[in-house]
């Protein structure tokens, strides 16, 4: 059996704990898609995992880890969030509206540079698990992580398998959840900053965003792997 490996977090205050196990049922679907990531070969990987706001895709992502990390395999953990456009931009372009946020919000030329292209199995290994922090708007761009040779990336977040930047995942995994849960379960996350506003921003910014990408780019059928999210105890493959 191999030794556990070490699993590198973003310094980001924007991330979220790993979530305690909930049921065999989930523990075991998970490890059936740590297995198929494992089944890519040993050496560097990377890891999209997409769906709504609030689908679940960072608890995922951490579970994910904590099998692959189990195997073995050094583990590192993104999310996109924490590659967005610092709020001081913020004029320069339109981040409120739902089609403002959707085009206007990530920087994706610094996922790419910091993140994607030096984790990849050709990259440098020297990888920024976090740009500016999404909270504090800090720049954390040159705290970096040394990707072993057999690292695995995991990467969350919306938006994650847009043409700007699909080409750089090894596997894709969509987490599958209605509009309504979704609203619903970012709304009750969300309230500790944005207040009474918090189902307004969902409504109005992020579900508008969603559905645009969702229409332009497809990314269920560029999905690798999908799972049901609805129930966290019962979740369902709904592609492989």
């Amino acid at each position: 059996m191999s030794a556990t490996a070490e699993i590198h977090l973003s310094v980001s205050t924007w991330r979220q704990p790993t979530p305690a196990p909930v049921s065999p049922a989930r523990t075991a679907l998970v490890r059936r898609v740590a297995e198929r990531v494992l089944a890519l070969g040993d050496g560097r990987l990377r890891v999209g995992v997409d769906g709504l706001t609030a689908a679940g895709k960072t608890s995922f992502g951490h579970e994910l880890a904590e099998h692959l990390a189990g195997a073995g395999r050094q583990v590192l953990r993104a999310s996109l969030d924490d590659f967005k456009r610092p709020w001081r931009d913020r004029h320069l372009y339109d981040r409120e509206s739902g089609e403002g946020y959707y085009r206007n919000a990530y920087d994706y030329d610094a996922a790419i540079a910091l993140l994607l292209e030096p984790a990849g199995p050709d990259g440098s290994g020297d990888v920024a698990l976090c740009s500016i922090d999404p909270l504090t708007q800090v720049d954390h761009s040159s705290v970096r992580t040394a990707a072993a040779p057999g690292a695995i990336t995991i990467v969350d977040g919306v938006f994650a398998f847009r043409p700007e930047i699909d080409a750089y995942w090894d596997l894709r995994v969509w987490i599958e959840v209605s509009p309504e849960t979704s609203v619903r379960r970012g709304a009750e996350r969300d309230q500790d900053w944005a207040g009474s506003e918090a189902e307004a921003l969902h409504l109005h910014r992020y579900l508008p965003a969603e559905r645009l990408y969702i229409a332009e780019a497809d990314p269920l059928a560029r999905a690798d792997v999908a799972v049901d999210n609805t129930l966290f105890g019962e979740p369902r493959l709904l592609k492989w």
